[in-house]
């Protein structure tokens, strides 16, 4: 079978472990175009997990949390979501920069679990228009995407969400800031936020 899903390294392992059938067999499943299957997961997730690299392949991974929806499929084949105040050292977006392949990985754990993968290409939109419709966003990213999958996920824990973030951004709230920043060793270095729009007032931006 001719694929440029699975390189030498997928293959050497699959034929060590006499699972190059399956993983053929899986290959079928994956797609270019979101399903509706795959957007309602995406819009009804309040996290996911970002993998970067930079020029020279050195990879990086990142948590990414929000209110349901901060994650839209804005096209059959590309998603957006925001950047939102942090510490500053921007080692995601960074990697975009340098090197716009990026990997999501969505989860569900509470009631039926459920894994999706998408891979793609990413760029920074500063001037986005859904700027002007994203509590708390700072700046946008898009990711063109190139393959979508969902994953076995037999391994994933069923967990129950307690209570979202307190510094999840919210509408007609004042964004709250971390503990850390007010410690004596980074108070001096502490960066200024943007502005974004907060859903009481105009937007700031277009």
């Amino acid at each position: 079978m001719n694929t440029t899903f699975y390189h030498r390294g997928n293959r050497a392992l699959q034929d060590q472990f006499e699972s190059r059938r399956i993983a053929d067999r899986l290959e079928t499943i994956a797609r270019t175009e979101f399903s509706e299957g795959d957007q309602e997961l995406i819009e009804e997730s309040i996290f996911f997990f970002l993998a970067t690299a930079d020029d020279e392949g050195q990879p990086d991974c990142s948590f990414k949390g929000g209110p349901p929806g901060f994650v839209r499929v804005t096209g059959p084949s590309e998603l957006a979501f925001p950047d939102y105040d942090g510490n500053g050292m921007f080692r995601s977006l960074g990697n975009v920069l340098v090197n716009p392949q990026v990997a999501l990985l969505f989860i569900a754990m509470d009631g039926a679990p459920h894994r999706l993968r998408v891979l793609g290409d990413a760029r920074i939109v500063p001037d986005d228009p859904l700027l002007r419709h994203t509590v708390g966003a700072q700046i946008m990213i898009r990711v063109d995407v190139r393959v979508i999958f969902p994953n076995c996920p037999r391994y994933i824990p069923t967990l129950s969400v307690v209570a979202p973030s307190r510094f999840t951004p919210r509408a007609g709230c004042q964004p709250v800031e971390p503990e850390w920043k007010d410690m004596d060793y980074f108070r001096d270095a502490i960066h200024p936020r943007q502005p974004t729009w907060s859903g009481d007032e105009a937007p700031p931006r277009g």
